[in-house]
C-alpha cells in the first residue's frame, strides 16, 4: 500500500487556505460596496448642485407674447429668432413680434457686462424673466442714465418687459453670404 504521510500536511493546509480565500473575497466585496456607496452619494450631490445652478428656461412662441405676457410673469422664458425693431437707449431694445408689435427687452447687468452688440434688424434669441412694467423700473433706468425721456415715454406704453439674462444675436453676415447655393 502507498504511504500517504507525505500528503498529510498539505491536506491540513488546504482547509486553512480555503477559509483564507473566502475571507479575502468577502473583504474585497465589502470594499467594493463601500466604494460604490461613496460614488452614488457623490453623484447625488452633483445632480442637485447642477439642478440648483441651472434653472431651465421655458421656450415660448412669439405668438404667445402677442396675446398676453401676464401668464409668464416671474418665469424664466426663452424667445427665439425675432428681429430687433429698435434700441431703447443703452438699457435694452424692442423685439418685433410676428404681428408687428414691439416687445420690450431690458438688458441685465450681466448681459451689459458681456458687451453683446445688438443692432436694429438683427435676429436675436433672448432668455430672461418677464416682469410687468412699473414706475420703479422706469425710474431706475432713468436714474441710471440708460434711457432718456423719449425712451421712457415709449417704454411706459409697454405692459411687460423681459429682463434678459442671456442674449444671443444671429450672425447675419454669414447668412447673407450663403444665399447662392441652389
Amino acid at each position: 500500500m502507498a504511504d500517504n504521510t507525505s500528503r498529510r500536511g498539505a491536506a491540513d493546509l488546504g482547509m486553512l487556505l480555503m477559509v483564507l480565500a473566502f475571507i479575502v473575497i468577502g473583504a474585497f466585496m465589502y470594499y467594493l460596496s463601500v466604494r460604490a456607496a461613496e460614488e452614488r452619494a457623490l453623484d447625488i450631490v452633483e445632480e442637485t448642485d447642477t439642478a440648483d445652478e441651472m434653472e431651465v428656461a421655458t421656450t415660448v412662441a412669439a405668438s404667445d407674447l402677442e396675446v398676453d405676457a401676464a401668464p409668464y410673469e416671474g418665469r424664466l422664458i426663452r424667445v427665439s429668432g425675432l428681429n430687433v425693431a429698435s434700441m431703447l437707449g443703452t438699457q435694452g431694445f424692442w423685439l418685433e413680434l410676428p404681428n408687428g408689435q414691439p416687445f420690450l427687452i431690458s438688458m441685465s447687468e450681466e448681459v451689459k457686462a458681456e458687451a453683446v452688440a445688438v443692432t436694429m434688424g438683427e435676429r436675436a434669441t433672448v432668455t430672461g424673466i418677464v416682469h410687468a412694467v412699473n414706475d420703479s423700473a422706469l425710474n431706475a433706468w432713468s436714474a441710471a442714465g440708460t434711457i432718456d425721456e423719449g425712451s421712457r415715454l415709449a417704454a411706459e406704453f409697454a405692459m411687460h418687459y423681459l429682463e434678459s439674462t442671456e442674449v444671443v444675436v444671429a450672425d447675419t453676415t454669414s447668412e447673407a453670404g450663403n444665399t447662392g447655393g441652389n
